[in-house]
């Protein structure tokens, strides 16, 4: 690889690192070509652009962006590393559990960038499916806020029928 060429990769992967808030290096070492290449279409399928790159191009990248929130990515940059990036903060960790229920916890999950939060370790993917999205939490505050006044409405109503029953009663 030239320097021209390094140099062109790195803009590239600062251009995704600056794109997305959220990221995840995993480790395909153990994968095999065939199983590669169905990662790869799972994660096309679900909207997640996977990149396999050198480690010292993607510490170069990250250290150009002079932030401390890229620290504890650094140090998981060992092995052959590909990165998923995603705008939904659980979607590659979905994909990475559903590809694992084939493939015998393969790949490992090395450390994921959430925002400015760094979950590290094979460890955390458990924790990283359960993530909930902006979308769901808007739906639950949603459901929450709709909660009380169906309720008031209920009540209301509840109290109107009765109401009505009693005044037919009397009339009776």
């Amino acid at each position: 690889m030239t320097t021209a060429q390094k140099n062109e990769a790195i803009e590239v992967l600062k251009g995704k690192f600056t794109q997305y808030d959220n990221f995840y290096i995993t480790n395909t070492e153990s994968l095999t070509v065939a199983q590669v290449s169905a990662l790869r279409r799972l994660c096309f399928e679900k909207k997640v652009e996977m990149k396999v790159a050198k480690n010292t191009l993607i510490k170069k990248a990250l250290e150009s962006f002079n932030d401390d929130k890229y620290a504890g990515v650094l140090e998981s940059l060992h092995g052959v590393t590909a990165l998923m990036f995603s705008d939904s903060p659980k979607e590659p960790a979905l994909i990475l559990s559903s590809f694992r229920k084939t493939n015998k916890e393969k790949p490992v999950l090395k450390a994921a960038l959430i925002g400015t939060d760094i979950f590290t370790g094979d460890n955390e993917l458990a924790n990283l499916t359960k993530i909930k999205t902006k979308n769901e939490l808007i739906g639950e505050v949603i459901g929450l806020l709709q909660s009380p006044a169906k309720r008031v409405l209920a009540a209301l109503l509840h109290h109107h029928e009765t109401k009505a029953g009693a005044e037919t009663a009397t009339a009776e």
